[in-house]
């Protein structure tokens, strides 16, 4: 009875948890990014974290294969949908080149690491970001940016993908 009991304990703590397979998948699709200057190092850096359910979902159904975000070749396959989905200009319109730093990724979320070599943040006028979005109608996209010593957040959506930070 004891091992019943615990069993059964056991099964409604995965429940309460979500841990089951019977569960829908989460409700909500939503990003997060933060832009600001490294002084140490005079580069723009980006950090983009996302569902991994999520950039898993938009791989297969783009690919029809599972992705190993170990894998270089795979990692470039990220690499360039999210240079096609997320960008900066400057104040003529003109792109920010990023560099690709790397990415990580665990069971909840795939990281992002980009960066802008020398660029102040000053410099960037427009936000673009799409990621997911194109996929997700329902993705919600969060922009934490950091320039002249100011914090200012904006939310990017199916109707609203780029922004003017000025």
């Amino acid at each position: 009875m004891t091992s019943r009991r615990t069993v059964l304990k056991g099964m409604l703590a995965a429940l309460a948890l979500g841990a089951s397979p019977l569960a829908p998948a989460h409700r909500f699709h939503a990003g997060i990014a933060d832009i600001s200057r490294n002084e140490r190092t005079g580069s723009l850096e980006i950090v983009h974290t996302y569902m991994a359910h999520d950039v898993e979902a938009l791989l297969m159904n783009v690919y029809q294969r599972q992705f190993d975000m170990a894998d270089p070749d795979d990692q470039a396959v990220v690499r360039k949908y999210i240079d096609k989905q997320f960008w900066l200009a400057d104040k003529d319109g003109k792109r920010i080149p990023l560099n690709w730093v790397g990415v990580t990724i665990d069971t909840d979320s795939l990281t992002v690491f980009q960066e802008a070599p020398g660029t102040p943040a000053e410099k960037v006028e427009t936000i673009h970001n799409a990621v997911l979005i194109d996929f997700l109608p329902d993705q919600v996209n969060t922009v934490n940016f950091t320039a002249g010593g100011s914090l200012r957040t904006f939310g990017f959506s199916a109707g609203r993908i780029e922004i003017s930070v000025h």
